[in-house]
């Protein structure tokens, strides 16, 4: 009897491998593994939540081009060719593939603390948004969201290996479907990017205490200069839904920026009869509100910004800061206008004083209309900060 037992657990367990398999392996070594080489039997989750402009996206999981450790490292090649038009692309690492949140899947990592993984590109200088874990479905309607996540600042790699860590402590790592992903734009890549992951893996490091939200240091960029690592928020906003058929959006525009080589050009016009348009910048891209992802930006007296219209005159009814509101609301907001621009370039100041700036998602924000703008507008941007 005592030998059939014995079979029948065995047997479970090389049936169900992602059950008391996973269980033991996080109990016993503290460490979850994402990708440690093409095929070790320790990899959990698969590659396979291609974002963005998947076409622009070439992945080898088993590059032999100079891995960090073992006979593998993962290889990346974005083109930054805009292939489906949106201008960024990414990758998650789900389970099972293609899950996203549709159906039960991901792991319960309690008790990891921290996410490491290493990383290097080809040239040196390319950067990504983002590294992050989870967030799959938790801005959608779907039975199986992911508990929480987390995001890295933007960074800027180096020709040579370098380890990276995304501190957990704290955090509800109940259930994970999306073990690991990263994000990065054309604007911060115009000429593309090649870039290297390997040992990727989840740990359990009672040393790593939860990181408190910090004061940002000033100033703080919104928008300097196209691909800028120091630019902040994303314009991902449009207003209302029809916004990207009355907006036109170019922030390389290279002809008389005020300072740098680029600044931003926008030009409006009422084609979809909404009678309305404009920009919020968010953190992250599309956060209404959902996502716990503000900036503490106490530090802030004002945002200025340069501002000139192609003609002169052209009316902007509002430049905001914060206001967007839902679960994760900003802390305050507070506006200019409406302002009629000049033709030459012109420095504007939004006010922050006496305002609660310790959680802001909507760094900035313009709106306008086609009753004060009847031909249209076109306007142009640059040095967005706060100070």
């Amino acid at each position: 009897m005592k030998t059939k037992i014995a079979i029948f657990i065995a047997a479970l367990m090389f049936f169900a491998p992602f059950s008391f398999a996973e269980e033991a392996a996080m109990t016993e070594n503290d460490t979850f593994v994402v990708y440690l080489d093409k095929g070790a039997r320790e990899n959990h989750y698969i590659p396979s939540g291609h974002m963005g402009d998947y076409g622009d996206i070439k992945m080898n999981d088993q590059s032999l081009d100079n891995p960090h450790s073992g006979s593998s490292c993962i290889q990346f090649v974005y083109s930054a060719k805009a292939s489906q038009g949106n201008s960024w692309a990414g990758v998650y690492w789900l389970f099972p593939a293609n899950n996203w949140g549709a159906k039960k899947g991901g792991f319960d990592l309690t008790g990891m603390t921290k996410l490491t993984f290493w990383a290097r590109g080809q040239k040196g200088g390319e950067v990504i948004q983002k590294f992050g874990v989870g967030g799959v479905g938790i801005d959608k309607d779907v039975p199986y969201p992911d508990s929480t996540v987390v995001e890295s600042q933007p960074i800027e790699l180096t020709d040579a290996w370098k380890q990276y860590t995304i501190n957990l402590a704290g955090e509800d790592l109940s259930y994970i479907n999306g073990g690991f992903f990263w994000t990065t734009s054309a604007d911060l890549n115009p000429e593309g990017a090649t870039f290297y992951l390997d040992d990727i893996q989840f740990e359990a490091d009672p040393e790593i205490k939860p990181e408190e939200k910090k004061s940002q240091a000033m100033p703080f960029y919104v928008y300097s200069d196209r691909g800028a690592i120091s630019n902040h928020f994303i314009p991902s906003g449009w207003m209302p839904a029809t916004g990207s058929r009355d907006i036109k959006y170019n922030q390389s525009h290279k002809e008389n920026p005020y300072l740098g080589d680029t600044c931003i050009q926008l030009s409006y016009y009422d084609n979809s009869g909404t009678r309305w348009a404009g920009i919020y910048w968010q953190h992250p891209a599309n956060n209404w509100g959902i996502q716990d992802a503000g900036f503490d930006l106490s530090a802030a007296k004002k945002l200025t910004f340069w501002a000139r219209g192609d003609k002169g005159a052209e009316r902007i009814e509002e430049f905001k800061v914060g206001g967007i509101m839902g679960e994760s609301s900003d802390s305050d907001s507070t506006s200019i206008g409406p302002v009629m621009l000049n033709k030459e370039w012109t420095q504007y100041t939004i006010d922050l004083a006496g305002k609660d700036m310790s959680y802001i998602i909507g760094g900035f924000a313009w709106a306008t209309n086609v009753d004060v703008n009847p031909e249209g507008v076109t306007f142009y941007l640059d040095e967005i900060k706060y100070e």
